[in-house]
């Protein structure tokens, strides 16, 4: 049983580190995305397009890097919980500040561009992700931060916590897929170098996204 138990953290241990550089390579190929290829970003811009480009990286860095590295902190890393549970919050507070600003971004550039929001797909999935995520933290903190819940109703509720949050990470992903495909087929980026950089951006997203789910499942049963 022990020798089992240790196999199992050895390999949610070694998972963590190919999600944590996947992770890491999606930041580097989307900073290189739209550093070189797309004008930059810059919130205060009047260039409606480098304001724009604050919101995939803030979607990508932000939201969906920071609520991965919040799930491994809290399941891979052994230290104490109460540590380990502030963390995990203080970390999935990160990823949702940033993924507001980052949505402030898009909304700032469809009033610049006088688009329509709100008409696609991937707008649709983004808002409910981001909605059902901020639900997600109110629940976690005021059940298991501020300590207003019994302890029959903790244990109760942790399955539907965990099991969401996993949801929300994967709708997250889905998320920059989509819009990721949608902006390639507005820009055309049908062949060319720029379009074999956002095809690798949205595969190393994709594994970031399975290897935090991979690691954090082993750890488990740690």
């Amino acid at each position: 049983m022990i020798t089992e138990r240790h196999d199992h953290y050895g390999s949610a241990s070694r998972l963590t580190v190919v999600a944590h550089l996947s992770g890491v390579l999606s930041i580097v190929l989307m900073l290189i995305w739209l550093l070189h290829y797309r004008e930059g970003m810059n919130y205060s811009s009047d260039n409606a397009f480098r304001v724009f480009n604050v919101h995939p990286f803030l979607m990508v860095f932000g939201f969906i890097f920071f609520s991965g590295e919040a799930m491994m902190a809290y399941k891979t890393v052994r230290v104490e919980r109460t540590a380990q549970k502030t963390v995990h919050m203080l970390l999935h507070l990160t990823a949702f500040v940033l993924g507001v600003i980052g949505l402030c971004a898009v909304f700032k550039f469809h009033d610049m561009q006088q688009l329509e929001d709100m008409n696609s797909l991937h707008s649709w999935i983004g808002i409910g992700t981001i909605s059902l995520f901020g639900c997600q933290w109110l629940f976690g903190f005021f059940t298991y931060m501020v300590g207003g819940a019994s302890m029959s109703t903790k244990l109760r509720m942790m399955p539907w916590h965990i099991s969401g949050g996993r949801i929300i990470l994967f709708m997250a992903v889905c998320t920059a897929l989509t819009g990721l495909m949608q902006k390639s087929v507005f820009l055309q980026l049908q062949h060319g170098r720029e379009a074999r950089l956002v095809n690798f951006l949205a595969i190393f997203i994709l594994l970031f996204g399975v290897f935090v789910e991979l690691s954090v499942s082993l750890a488990h049963y740690v």
